[in-house]
């Protein structure tokens, strides 16, 4: 399947409420999985596979495309519902979530996802993986631009700077860093489990080139990618603040949906407030 290019902020936004319908069905249907921060990350991962990067759906491993690694693997649901949008592999799959012999299991795994480039999960791996890819284009020469997404709790873990470290010693300009900004993570307030605020001086303090967005803002999105792609001899993080649950009225802002499934009413109830957004035109 050819890829489909959205350049219009409107059809992107409408694009990341099917992508939101997805998640909570999903996880609805499996009694189990991360709903919350799949949600917060909806709207950066409709842009980069809409907009952003340069891939093949129906040749998942064509050697020029770009590559994606979500670092915080348990947002999978979220994953998983962009590449079957963007036609991976059927919708009709997304059924199939965390249940026995399906290839959409509970953290993405590599060997058996199309569109999956690192199986990931134990978090603080992601930007060491990524780095990895981009080390690798700049030594044969390949144009693919890396990116990876990362939590804010994530960046509790130690290898994520002995990571970022790496990036910019090496001035991994085709690399960009998206980090989720959405304030908690399973055990509560991240500021308060252990706080990592300024994120964006903390990645300067390492040599980052460094935007701060709204990550629910899709002209703000665009606008972050446009200028990484203008940043010479150094990566790119994009701290983009985010809502927890995004999209849903009772999930938002509460750390309690990290890894709770919605029952069949909350279901119902979410989708119908996704509906309803659609037909404001709330973006």
């Amino acid at each position: 399947m050819a890829r489909v290019r959205l350049d219009d902020p409107r059809e992107l936004a409408s694009k990341a409420r099917e992508i939101r319908k997805h998640i909570v069905r999903m996880t609805g249907s499996a009694g189990s999985g991360h709903p919350g921060g799949s949600l917060s990350a909806a709207d950066i991962l409709t842009v980069l596979y809409f907009h952003e990067m340069r891939v093949r759906p129906g040749e998942p491993n064509w050697p020029g495309r770009d590559r994606f690694v979500l670092s915080k693997g348990h947002a999978a649901p979220a994953l998983y519902a962009t590449l079957a949008e963007a036609g991976f592999f059927p919708i009709s799959d997304l059924t199939g979530l965390r249940q026995l012999g399906s290839h959409l299991q509970g953290h993405p795994d590599m060997r058996s996802t199309p569109g999956v480039e690192m199986s990931t999960g134990s978090l603080g791996q992601g930007l060491s993986a990524a780095n990895g890819m981009a080390i690798a284009a700049k030594m044969s020469g390949a144009d693919f631009r890396v990116y990876v997404l990362l939590g804010d709790g994530e960046l509790e873990e130690g290898q994520v700077w002995e990571a970022a470290m790496t990036s910019a010693h090496r001035k991994l300009d085709n690399l960009v860093a998206i980090v989720d900004w959405n304030g908690l993570q399973i055990d509560g307030p991240v500021q308060e489990v252990k706080s990592v605020d300024r994120i964006g001086e903390r990645f300067a303090a390492f040599g980052w080139n460094v935007l701060e967005i709204d990550g629910h803002s899709i002209p703000d999105i665009l606008g972050a990618f446009d200028d990484a792609r203008k940043a010479w001899g150094k990566p790119t993080v994009i701290v983009a603040r985010t809502i927890k649950g995004k999209g849903v009225s009772f999930m938002e802002n509460q750390a309690g949906w990290h890894g709770t499934a919605p029952k069949p009413d909350q279901v119902e109830t979410a989708i119908a407030e996704l509906d309803a957004a659609a037909e404001g035109g709330d973006s």
